[in-house]
């Protein structure tokens, strides 16, 4: 007995002796690579060719040995302090607009005036030219320039001059900037069947009081079924996402774990209340942005059974962060201190992400689709919804509102007479298969077959305008959607042709399929 108390001793002092020594080893480490950091930078600041800007220097190194650690841990400089407060509230103080650059104009100009907000309650409209904010002169200015003088402290007022392309006047509006959040809930509504349908687009903020006042708000109205959109949705709060799941899931159930290197960042959250409805058939519909706390969302409600995922695969942010670490003037880190778990135990990769239960892929957008929308320096689709919408004081409801052949016509002959082209990717293979068989020594015996196929790569415009119109005519009419219905009437018009959309419908419709899915009996 006494020898095998030395040798639980002896195997004691050994282990205890290693974990000093390893600590030893790593505290030197540490120590001489800050030694060295610091020697390196005296010597450039004393020697260097040039006087270095010690913010953007060292700024820069920082920067760089936190991305070596994963793409969330970031650092806020005072300068970056107000970036820092929008990320974390989705609040800031500005006008409510989305501005961009217009390549032919070669200016900044208002893109989204968004509802309710000062931009669009003193008049602004897309395409308005921004020429001057009080004595400052925007039109040599790029986008972020325009954006930071844009904003500022709430309650704040400047003048705003802006050109309006369709009748040529210069006009002056006074401003006052407010605090801006942009809604949580683009959209919800009862559909048909009786099926519910909120479209969440974040966790920042409080969306779970709106979220409980519309899940309510549907069932007093008759919904027998709720979809529940998180596509695009980036995440935020996890206690609001907790609330949010709170709707569906009974109290004191187990819905997401976080485990870190510091007890303190490490933690269990369950639901807290009793819930409104735990049986409604639920669907949450899901894609590649969908991340962090909306992966949480969507992976308890699929561990709980609760519901069922369709889309494509989420993003797949399963690190949790403190957002707001005081570093020394007046610096702040935000820091991922611990990883989330569901409910089965499973953590959230981005190798691996939330896979739907049903995977739907949405359309993709053909390529010219994707020029004429944000590359083409001539900006002809812009422009003609700019002035379509100068033209039209009023449009049909965003499920009645279509554009006619006649306009669409005019729209394609624009697109043609503008000189528009766009990159020609099926040429650029063309050629490096020319290449290829050149080397290979098969191109002579092939070329008449090669110069066959290159007269048909060639781009036709009319031609591709013609075989793309419904996902064109699509863009187009939600682009003027946005201008007189907002973000709301864009998500409501796009349900139609919606194909994840469709099939939670479909699903939701045959609720013994359902009922499969989710391994319930009947």
């Amino acid at each position: 007995m006494k020898r095998r108390w030395i040798i639980l001793f002896s195997l004691c002092v050994a282990t205890l002796t290693g974990t000093a020594q390893n600590t030893r080893d790593h505290n030197f480490e540490v120590a001489k690579q800050l030694d060295t950091f610091n020697a390196i930078y005296k010597n450039l600041d004393l020697m260097y060719v040039d006087t270095l800007d010690a913010e953007e220097v060292v700024g820069t190194a920082i920067n760089a040995m936190l991305r070596s650690l994963d793409p969330y841990t970031e650092y806020y400089p005072a300068s970056k302090k107000d970036d820092l407060k929008a990320m974390l509230t989705g609040k800031y103080a500005g006008i409510g607009a989305l501005i961009r650059y217009h390549q032919r104009l070669k200016r900044v100009v208002i893109d989204e005036p968004y509802a309710g907000m000062p931009s669009s309650e003193a008049g602004l409209r897309k395409g308005d030219i921004i020429l001057q904010i009080d004595d400052t002169i925007m039109t040599d200015k790029t986008v972020s320039y325009v954006s930071e003088h844009l904003r500022g402290e709430a309650g704040t007022s400047f003048m705003l001059k802006i050109l309006r392309p369709e009748t040529g006047k210069e006009m002056s509006f006074k401003i006052t900037r407010r605090n801006i959040q942009l809604p949580e809930i683009s959209y919800y509504g009862l559909r048909e069947d009786g099926i519910g349908y909120i479209n969440l687009t974040t966790f920042v903020g409080e969306p779970s009081k709106p979220m409980r006042r519309a899940f309510i708000d549907l069932k007093q109205r008759g919904a027998k079924s709720l979809i529940l959109d998180l596509r695009g949705n980036g995440g935020g709060s996890l206690s609001e996402c907790i609330d949010i799941l709170n709707l569906w899931v009974p109290k004191d159930v187990k819905l997401v774990e976080t485990r870190g290197k510091l007890a303190r960042a490490s933690s269990t959250y369950v639901t807290r209340l009793e819930p409104v409805d735990t049986v409604m058939p639920l669907i949450v519909l899901v894609n590649g942005e969908t991340a962090s706390a909306s992966e949480i969302t969507s992976g308890s409600i699929q561990d709980l059974r609760r519901g069922i995922i369709i889309g494509t695969r989420t993003f797949g942010k399963g690190l949790v962060q403190i957002p707001n670490i005081q570093l020394p003037y007046n610096g702040n880190l935000k820091l991922t201190t611990s990883r989330y778990y569901l409910p089965s135990g499973r953590g959230i990769t981005k190798e691996e992400g939330i896979k739907p239960d049903i995977e739907v892929k949405p359309d993709t957008l053909p390529n010219i689709a994707i020029y004429l929308d944000r590359m083409d320096s001539t900006e002809v689709m812009f422009d003609y919804v700019t002035e379509y919408i100068a033209k039209h004081p009023r449009i049909a409801a965003p499920t009645e509102f279509h554009l006619t052949d006649a306009e669409f016509a005019a729209f394609k002959q624009r697109v043609i007479d503008s000189g528009f082209t766009y990159d020609p990717v099926s040429e650029k293979r063309f050629d490096e298969l020319v290449k290829v068989a050149q080397f290979e020594g098969y191109y002579d015996d092939a070329k008449v077959e090669f110069d066959a196929l290159k007269a048909k790569l060639k781009h036709d415009i009319a031609r591709d305008i013609d075989r793309h119109r419904e996902t064109l005519q699509q863009m187009l009419e939600q682009d003027i959607i946005m201008a007189y219905y907002y973000q709301a009437g864009v998500v409501e018009s796009g349900l139609p042709t919606d194909k994840q959309y469709q099939e939670a419908v479909r699903l939701l419709n045959n609720l013994e399929e359902y009922n499969r899915i989710l391994n319930i009996k009947d």
